[in-house]
């Protein structure tokens, strides 16, 4: 880690030689929140391995262990003694969770149906964001909140004496809300019921069942899924379990191969759920040689080896319904399409405006810097490709502390005649510390500018 770990100030990205090579990419955010709580919950010892080890899931760690979980690091790995279903403890103090929004929403879940008074806190930037949605379903059941106008941290929770199973609908597209409404159900007698419109991540579902847990989900004709979870069930340690390598990281490594002439690049691990995987799809339209290898199952969720090798891609019509497996993918997808031979066409943007960034904005400030033909609409971008890359390159890219935007202009050097400069490298470590690093072990070159 060290060596790369500030990051800080402009990095340069050159094209040098082919990439080869065999890495893994940093463990999957979403899924490691889940290993935590789900290891801290079921009976019995997990051994977790793989983990994301970023500040927002250790905060997710510690509010365990306040409850009640063993947790102690152990050479590569976790382990974890669970304090079996219903079995949580008052936690002494605040839960303080930092930044992590994911691990208070799924925490709130959680405990909301314990008879118990639980406060959370965080930073100053997630006190600013609304839990309502995620307070309004846990009222139903019987939870009594404390809390400042617009259901904002600071904040205390006290379930019921025994909290009543509902049927929720999901208002609005949010792994976050139903996952907090299936973990509530976890200490609720009988069948807690969410019904979701539209598909979102299903983590939550995969690892219940990986643990134990009586759920059950069904799909009907128009896409509506209804999930049911059997409350007060026994979950059980899972005494191996690897966290997926995160695809959104893999996405980075996976374009660099396919643009730099000579290479040969094989991740390993690399989480293969349907609903994260639009971007290897896209790829593979565009006639990318992505060999998928070596698929399993882990913890209910299936991962495979990705190998990786230059390839002619030619320019597709990506469709919007595939927005919500790829969204965090589009600005590295922008890049692939730079070097595709005719027109790519990106629909149902509009979500990336709103990201830590206007990412669509930024994406396309970086691709006229570099000399790459593109247009962009409100919802839209199409980027018209040169293979041989010829004339690229260059230009120095504002990423807006965006960390995406940072990392995938940086991809795009990796294969231009002309260096590529981004502004500020610092903000890299937020989702992806070893990326400048895993990119030098696999021959390519990114340094400070």
């Amino acid at each position: 880690m060290s060596g790369h770990g500030d990051g800080g100030g402009p990095l340069r990205a050159t094209f040098g030689s082919a990439l080869s090579g065999t890495v893994r990419v940093p463990g999957d955010k979403s899924i490691s929140h889940r290993a935590f709580l789900f290891g801290g919950l079921a009976a019995g010892r997990t051994r977790v391995t793989g983990l994301l080890e970023g500040e927002d899931v250790l905060a997710t760690g510690r509010a365990m262990r306040q409850m009640g979980a063993r947790i102690e690091r152990d050479g590569d790995g976790w382990v974890i003694d669970g304090v079996g279903n219903g079995a949580l403890l008052e936690p002494e103090g605040l839960l303080d969770f930092g930044n992590a929004g994911t691990g208070s929403r799924l925490t709130m879940g959680l405990v909301g149906t314990y008879d118990f008074a639980t406060c959370f806190t965080g930073d100053a930037s997630l006190s600013r964001r609304p839990m309502g949605r995620v307070l309004d379903p846990l009222r139903q059941m019987g939870t009594q909140v404390i809390a400042r106008s617009g259901d904002r941290l600071p904040l205390a929770i006290h379930g019921p004496r025994v909290a009543a199973p509902i049927t929720y609908r999901v208002p609005m597209a949010s792994a976050q809300v139903k996952s907090a409404v299936l973990l509530a159900g976890l200490n609720a007698p009988g069948i807690t019921t969410v019904i979701e419109p539209v598909m979102t991540r299903d983590h939550t579902e995969r690892m219940l069942q990986g643990f134990g847990a009586t759920v059950s989900v069904e799909t009907d004709a128009a896409g509506v899924r209804t999930i049911r979870l059997e409350g007060q069930g026994r979950l059980s340690a899972v005494p191996d379990f690897v966290v997926p390598g995160d695809p959104s990281s893999a996405a980075f490594l996976v374009v660099a191969a396919l643009i730099v002439p000579g290479s040969d690049v094989t991740i390993e691990n690399v989480l293969m759920n349907p609903t994260r995987t639009g971007l290897v799809q896209t790829l593979i339209e565009m006639g990318g040689a992505i060999d998928i290898l070596n698929q399993r199952e882990s913890g209910g969720e299936t991962v495979a080896d990705l190998r990786v090798r230059h390839s002619e891609l030619k320019g597709v019509d990506v469709p919007a319904d595939r927005a919500p497996s790829m969204i965090d993918e589009y600005p590295v997808l922008a890049v692939a399409a730079s070097f595709a031979a005719g027109t790519t066409r990106m629909n149902g943007l509009d979500e990336l405006r709103v990201k830590e960034s206007d990412r669509l904005a930024a994406v396309a400030a970086g691709l006229a810097a570099n000399g790459i033909d593109h247009e962009e609409g409100h919802d839209w971008l199409t980027v018209t490709g040169r293979p041989d890359g010829r004339g690229y390159g260059g230009g120095t890219v504002a990423t807006h502390l965006d960390h995406r935007i940072a990392m995938s202009f940086l991809v795009l050097g990796l294969a231009c005649q002309r260096p590529v400069t981004v502004d500020d490298g610092a903000m890299i470590a937020t989702s992806f510390p070893e990326f400048v690093g895993l990119v030098a072990t696999l021959g390519g070159t990114v340094e400070p500018a």
